[in-house]
């Protein structure tokens, strides 16, 4: 076994040394960059204001909604009491470094479906709830708060980017390394991969062993002739790690 890592630049340390503690050579190319959105306007209404509860989808929307609070108003705590909500755990630990208390997502399913599953989450008639996201992020969270009677608002600080990578080129020495089995953590990491490798190496692609983070990405990926799919249930590294069987 040879894996690919794609995570963005700086998130894949932490599975580099897990593979290595059990000693399965791995290569990385991050398929993701995420870049901060414009600054919050200091005469506009702060982004989080009034909200009864605040969720977190990834440890990107913790990190860089800080930035943004930070550079607004760095000389006050620019993090407002409320309920915090983390749908990973990656995603709780960071809200943890900010000394933020939050609920996260069960274990066995850490993603929106198991967020939605938490008890406060359940009577929520007209709670004021920000997500804060990417952009163009999915719908589904929101959807069914707003369907339980919330008032539900994005804040979106950040957006996704391929990183500029020749797609054959890449491939190529995907292909030459052994690469046998790639870990996908995200829609957006999964549509980038398929973009980039050229239609006549594809086959090579759907000889792979394709690890994902949810039902809805294995169902991209069985979208696009990938059969080779292993749904881990969330996107940590236990779970990979699991999904890996190791």
């Amino acid at each position: 076994m040879k894996v690919l890592l794609t995570r963005p630049e700086g998130r894949n340390q932490s599975m580099v040394d897990a593979l290595n503690e059990r000693g399965i050579a791995h290569w990385v190319t991050p398929l993701l960059c995420v870049q901060a959105m414009p600054p919050i306007v200091t005469n506009t209404a702060h982004p989080l204001a009034n909200a009864d509860m605040i969720i977190c989808i990834s440890a990107n929307a913790v990190t860089f909604a800080d930035d943004a609070l930070t550079a607004a108003d760095p000389q006050t705590q620019t993090w407002p009491q409320a309920q915090y909500f983390a749908v990973g755990h990656a995603t709780w630990e960071a809200l943890d470094k900010l000394d933020i208390c939050a609920l996260e997502a069960p274990d066995d399913c850490q993603q929106t479906e198991g967020l939605l599953t938490l008890a406060p989450l359940q009577h929520i008639q007209d709670k004021k709830i920000t997500i804060i996201r990417g952009v163009g992020g999915r719908e589904a969270l929101a959807e069914q708060l707003a369907k339980r009677g919330a008032n539900v608002r994005y804040w979106e600080v950040y957006q996704r980017a391929c990183p500029p990578l020749d797609g054959r080129h890449i491939t190529q020495q995907w292909q030459r390394s052994g690469i046998d089995t790639i870990v996908i953590t995200s829609g957006e990491t999964l549509d980038n991969l398929i973009n980039l490798v050229p239609k006549e190496l594809f086959a090579w692609l759907r000889s792979c062993h394709i690890i994902v983070p949810s039902h809805r990405v294995e169902a991209q990926a069985r979208s696009f002739g990938i059969t080779q799919v292993t749904n881990a249930n969330a996107a940590n590294n236990k779970a990979v790690l699991n999904a890996l069987k190791l």
